[in-house]
């Protein structure tokens, strides 16, 4: 089992003694970090195809290389207001296990900061109360030059229900989408 999908009161240090990379982003002033080990690739925010009738925080599909890729604006997945759209926005291309198939899914964030090592020892357990996302999506917090930063659990996240939408997106999305 790995960071990504541990349970919500398991924490990453009882897991794995070593060292783990994490990208750290900024999302609504906050700084928060995915485990590097899903991450496919980091694309510069572009045209969005969207797609009628899914919930709000999947601003649409992009074409990557010929396949279709959904994208989800994590602010608004967290329950805040969409994401206000600028010059250093990105999208984290992550890979996320749906049963036995493996999809692509972008993720729409204000900023990517860069890739750390988090020692084990220094993260901490998911809080059970007091931060602004559901408990669930957080696989602990890791300490960064005395700062902490939020490590998210990507597969609750990207919940089943949620890539369930996900999927029949693909299986729905138009012929024609902008490449990138």
């Amino acid at each position: 089992m790995n960071a990504l999908t541990q349970s919500p009161s398991t924490s990453i240090a009882e897991q794995d003694s070593g060292e783990q990379q994490y990208l750290t982003f900024m999302l609504t002033g906050e700084s928060y970090a995915i485990s590097i080990q899903r991450i496919k690739e980091i694309i510069q925010y572009g045209q969005l195809t969207e797609v009628p009738r899914m919930p709000e925080f999947i601003r649409g599909v992009i074409n990557l290389r010929g396949a279709v890729v959904p994208v989800i604006d994590l602010s608004a997945r967290f329950g805040k207001s969409p994401t206000v759209v600028g010059r250093r926005n990105c999208i984290i291309i992550i890979e996320v296990e749906i049963g036995v198939e493996t999809h692509s899914v972008g993720v729409m964030v204000d900023a990517v900061n860069a890739v750390l090592e988090i020692p084990a020892c220094e993260i901490e357990p998911a809080p059970s109360f007091g931060a602004n996302i559901r408990a669930d999506f957080i696989a602990g917090m890791g300490k960064i030059n005395g700062k902490f930063v939020i490590i998210l659990n990507i597969q609750y996240v990207l919940s089943m229900d949620d890539m369930a939408a996900l999927v029949s997106v693909r299986s729905h999305s138009p012929v024609e989408l902008p490449s990138i």
